[in-house]
């Protein structure tokens, strides 16, 4: 079976392609972007919080943003390797927090 991936469209009009886990995968130590979601119906998200990483395996139970994160009732994290340097993934994460209402990202 295919991994599931959801599309998140930036202010920019970039789309960007996500693969979508339940929270509390694992993953390996490379460098991404990632986006805290509610599933809202059946295939369909609301982001709660958008992030970047250079080591996507750091454990996301300790996330500085849990708290708020558990409490917007996030249910998935989506993620994906951006190998581009943390210039590439700080304008990614940029560009989705201008364009989406996130309750968690300051």
């Amino acid at each position: 079976m295919a991994q599931q991936t959801c599309k998140w469209t930036g202010f920019s009009g970039t789309e960007y392609e996500y693969y979508i886990y339940e929270i509390g995968q694992t993953f390996d130590a490379v460098p991404g972007n990632y986006i805290f979601a509610r599933e809202t119906s059946p295939n369909r998200f609301s982001p709660i919080y958008i992030g970047q990483t250079g080591d996507l395996s750091e454990r996301f139970d300790s996330h500085h943003k849990m708290p708020c994160i558990r409490r917007a009732g996030a249910t998935h994290i989506h993620a994906h390797k951006n190998s581009g340097g943390q210039a590439a993934r700080l304008a990614e994460e940029r560009d989705l927090i201008r364009a989406w209402n996130t309750p968690c990202n300051d």
